[in-house]
């Protein structure tokens, strides 16, 4: 088939596929053949070649064909034993005959498979007539646009422009293009006609506008939802919304605001439909980005304490290059504070005149007036975000300079220095929400019976360490550097409040003596080094604590570190190098973008509640959180630039893109489409990933575009995103620079789908692909404590989590069961799987041969007449999926109560469980690990009966879309279509620890 003219239409499928191509035939017995397969001239049938069969036999009727499916969703595609070897975008299925029958096939590219699943579907509504059809009816909305478009450049009604003209008219209307480009177009197509002059006449102006404004990919899905028309109407794009971009609340008014709003063509916005050009612009709009609209603003509890916060942190904020020979600028601390930072560092020295200066000590950095800093903070502290502002004192300072400190900070800050002294009483910080519009100091601070006293310097002295290493190597610098003692006075120390610097010993005297308004700082490597060999207690550790983490001071370059090493941890103030690009502050700003990017993000609730499990270096799922699948199809790039100072390959650009997923070590992965030569400008890469999250909350999706060189390949884009921010559907991802600017223009076209996710109506992924029976199940395990009263408890819940795993597992097999039936993945909705079997349930008359009766809760199918064995197969799954829902929501309060019931009931010996275990006989180790049982139990408890509260919104969430799907296609029985699915008020909630309890869940 020939690839050198883009498909604008569907007049484009019809004669490619006249044309034919090799497409390759599946049998059920592993075969798989070559095959040319043609649409004959009369376009009454499909025909390939060669074959054993008389030419008479090789061939359907296009008559005969019931549907196509796209994808591997027949049963000879599920049972080849080579399938996995099969690209989910290049399979399609030809369904036909009385009998059901399929032919499937696959094309050498996902391009090719929808250039025959649009032409099929179009003759099968339109039959030998689809051509005459086409071009009668054909784009005339767009042809009369593009003309208008012409005309209002034509002023003087030549019936030709200029080249010049012509140009910048298809710039207007598309500017990612560039100039060099449509200027070739021109020059080619005067070219093949012979024509001299560079005037350009209308219907050249049309031939290369289509030509280079149509993106078939997007074409390709328009004529999934619109009916085999070449536009959506309101109907078709409300669907569209509902089905696939998993829009709420849909209705008629609300397409054609979107019709109003991005379709070009003023007959489009009368008639309220749009084109291919109005759904491009859509489809491009910040509506459709992939990045949720609902975490631009502030989203998350802000109520919590301080300590249960990721806050964005930023490391030696005055240097604007590297941390040894690099300048400071108070540019330093405006950047960071405009990014949302919440926590900068002030290293303070003794400085002439009297006036205190910030530098890294040690080493050849030059120096800020320690004043003007605290200016620039008064000035932009709360620019980005009204939430608190930590300001890390590094302290070296002689008293007098430090009283000069004092003075300009009261003076400056004023009301904002937050002062209060901590209460004994309480046991945890203020929250976020409290200390709005306060700056805290951390910093030493005397104890509470002394004016004065002498001490080390502060743990963080990096420039110190720095310089003796560096010391050898360099002339000016001494190679040791004495430890320095300071005295620190009064007026400073009462500048500290809740944010006290202490030095750390170890996880046990912390547990036991640590303060909570005290903080520690961990270097880099001695972080690495608790992360590793003592991941629970660093957990539980920062679960009460602040903990700041600080770059190795080997790190010269002022390279990053990586923040998700400490983040897995619970460590709340990882600081960062903001003036040092690349992959580890790509993360740092992916990440703080999820709560309006105020510089606190809420952490997961198993780093928060003080009785859970969760270690940091996990590499399976997480106890008590239900792992979700990430699918993940990039269908094309657009107007990728030149990577930056790149000259080897002139204008050529062959890209490729990366998909990794960060967060604890278990979800860490990437993958790779393949390279496409020499196109940056419309690359369609059409390849689908797939990846299993463990700890949703924690993970974050980077999209990485570079390229392909055989000297290194170089970096083009990217763009990071939390994975809770996810918009599912067909999205754009916009893509920023290394040094994170937009790129004009450039993005990527993906689709996202997340099974298994929390809410939402996503279904359920785990225990599909491989239904499991009772027998084979698997159910989650709780361990025994060797505590006879606490393990009679945690035996009592055993029955009540297996009919809870059986509820949500039997309802999501007979779920996917029907998905299959309906010729669909279980990445499908249901919704998907209505509107996909709505054309098999009408009769040769139109007439319906199935309705679903909605006047009551469950929605049943009822047949009207004789109908073929295969739907009677479909209402069948259907009826049993429909009693799986019911089972679920009507069973779910009573099992949920019972694992409820069970974790209050164990909760009650939490407090003194090493008491009781004492008694029991239980020693040190053996104590200990019971201790560590009645965590994971806990969390066990508290996981199976989320997963169940879930489970029953999704199963409301089903009944609501086979409702809407059926009265949107007519399926409904006539009179029941005002049935609403209504959900009882009581819903089922999460039983707290205590009731005081701090988790705000």
């Amino acid at each position: 088939m020939p690839t050198e003219k883009k498909i604008s239409g569907a007049s484009d499928c019809i004669n490619a596929m006249v044309e034919g191509s090799e497409l390759k035939k599946v049998r059920s017995n592993s075969r798989i053949y070559h095959r040319y397969f043609l649409l004959d001239a009369d376009m009454q049938s499909l025909r390939w070649e060669p074959s054993k069969k008389d030419s008479e036999k090789a061939k359907i009727d296009i008559k005969s064909i019931k549907e196509v499916r796209t994808g591997k969703n027949t049963d000879i595609f599920r049972s080849n034993g080579v399938s996995d070897q099969i690209s989910e975008d290049c399979a399609f299925s030809v369904i036909y005959g009385e009998n059901y029958e399929s032919l499937d096939l696959v094309a050498n590219s996902a391009d090719v498979a929808n250039i025959w699943v649009t032409g099929l579907r179009y003759l099968i509504s339109y039959g030998k007539h689809t051509l005459d059809m086409l071009e009668s009816s054909q784009d005339n909305m767009r042809t009369s646009w593009v003309s208008q478009m012409f005309s209002e450049t034509d002023v003087d009604s030549l019936g030709h422009i200029t080249l010049c003209s012509a140009v910048q008219c298809i710039r207007n209307l598309n500017p990612g293009l560039k100039t060099s480009k449509i200027e070739l177009k021109f020059k080619e197509l005067h070219k093949s006609k012979d024509k001299a002059g560079t005037e350009v006449t209308k219907e050249e102006f049309m031939e290369v506008f289509h030509e280079l404004c149509t993106r078939p990919e997007i074409y390709f899905l328009l004529v999934q939802f619109s009916s085999n028309k070449e536009f959506l109407d309101a109907k078709d794009l409300m669907m569209f919304l509902e089905a696939e971009q998993g829009v709420a609340h849909v209705n008629e008014e609300v397409s054609l605001e979107i019709i109003h709003k991005f379709e070009p063509s003023t007959e489009g916005q009368g008639k309220g439909w749009l084109s291919i050009d109005g759904f491009t612009n859509y489809l491009m709009s910040p509506d459709c980005y992939i990045f949720d609209p609902e975490h631009k603003k502030v989203c998350q509890d802000m109520k919590q304490p301080l300590s249960h916060y990721f806050i964005n942190s930023s490391h030696n904020t005055y240097l604007t290059e590297d941390q040894f020979r690099g300048p400071s600028d108070i540019t330093g601390y405006i950047r960071a504070l405009k990014m949302g930072c919440r926590s900068v560092e002030l290293d303070v020295w003794d400085g002439p005149d009297n006036e205190p200066v910030i530098y890294t000590g040690h080493t050849l950095t030059s120096q800020i007036v320690f004043r003007s800093v605290i200016d620039i903070i008064n000035k932009y502290a709360f620019f980005a975000s009204e939430y608190p502002l930590i300001l890390c004192l590094e302290n070296h300072c002689s008293i007098k300079q430090q009283k000069v400190m004092v003075q300009h900070m009261r003076k400056i800050l004023g009301d904002k220095l937050y002062t209060t002294s901590p209460s004994v009483e309480e046991s945890y910080l203020p929250s976020p929400d409290v200390l709005k519009g306060r700056i805290l100091v951390k910093a030493k601070k005397l104890s509470s019976n002394c004016s004065g006293v002498e001490g080390d310097v502060t743990d963080e002295d990096e420039g110190a360490e720095m310089s003796q290493r560096m010391g050898k190597e360099n002339a000016e610098l001494p190679n040791h550097v004495p430890v320095k003692r300071f005295q620190l006075c009064q007026e400073l120390s009462e500048l500290v409040s809740i944010c006290k610097s202490v030095q750390f010993k170890e996880f046990q005297v912390s547990f036991q003596a640590q303060k909570y308004w005290e903080v520690c700082s961990f270097n880099e490597v001695l972080a690495s080094k608790y992360a590793n060999e003592n991941p629970g207690d660093f957990v539980n550790y920062n679960k009460r604590f602040l903990a700041r983490v600080f770059p190795s001071p080997m790190r010269i370059d002022s390279s990053n570190m990586n923040p998700q090493d400490f983040w897995k941890c619970g460590c709340q103030i990882v600081a960062m190098n903001f003036q040092t690009p690349g992959l580890m502050m790509d993360l740092n700003i992916g990440w703080f973008r999820q709560n309006g990017n105020c510089g606190y993000v809420l952490r997961p609730a198993i780093m928060r509640e003080e009785v859970s499990f969760f270690s940091a270096n996990t590499r399976d799922s997480v106890p008590g959180v239900s792992p979700q699948l990430l699918h993940v199809k990039i269908i094309s790039g657009q107007n990728f630039p030149k990577p930056k100072g790149s000259g080897a390959k002139g204008d050529v650009v062959d890209p490729y893109v990366y998909v990794e997923i960060h967060g604890i070590p278990a979800d860490c992965a990437e993958q790779r489409t393949k390279t496409v030569h020499q196109n940056g400008e419309a690359p369609i890469f059409d390849e689908s990933f797939e990846f299993q999250i463990n700890l949703p909350e924690l993970a974050m999706v980077r999209f990485v575009v570079l390229d392909d060189d055989y000297i290194g390949d170089e970096f083009i884009g990217q763009y990071t995103i939390p994975f809770e921010c996810l918009q599912t559907g067909y999205r754009h991802v916009p893509l920023q620079s290394l040094t994170g600017e937009v790129l004009p223009h450039a993005s990527l076209f993906v689709h996202v789908a997340i099974t298994n996710r929390r809410g939402g109506g996503k279904p359920h992924k785990r225990g599909l692909s491989v239904r499991k029976g009772k027998r084979s199940r698997e159910y989650a395990s709780l361990r025994t404590l060797w505590i006879k009263t606490v393990d009679e408890v945690f035996k009592n819940a055993q029955p009540p989590i297996r009919d809870a795993t059986d509820l949500r597992e039997n309802m999501q097999n007979a779920v996917v069961s029907f998905k299959e039936l309906c010729g669909l993945s279980s990445v499908a909705n249901l919704m998907q799987c209505m509107l996909a079997v709505a054309p098999r349930f009408l009769g040769p008359d139109n007439s319906p041969l199935v309705v679903l009766n909605l006047s009551e809760q469950y929605p049943t199918m009822e047949l009207q007449g004789i109908v073929p064995e295969v739907l009677k197969k479909i209402v069948t799954t259907y009826d049993t999926m429909i009693q799986s829902l019911k089972a679920l929501i009507e069973n779910a309060d009573a099992v949920y109560e019972k694992i409820v019931h069970c974790q209050k009931a164990a909760m009650e010996f939490h407090e003194h469980l090493h008491s009781i275990g004492t008694k029991e006989g239980l020693k040190e180790r053996k104590l200990q690990k019971a201790v560590e049982s009645f965590t994971w139990n806990i969390t066990i408890l508290k996981g199976q009966a989320d997963l169940l509260k879930y489970a029953k919104n999704e199963t409301w969430e089903h009944l609501k879309q086979i409702h809407f799907a059926a009265v949107s296609c007519g399926l409904n029985k006539p009179g029941t279509e005002n049935a609403e699915v209504q959900k009882p008020r009581r819903s089922l909630e999460v039983i707290p620890e205590k009731a005081n309890d701090e988790n705000g869940e």
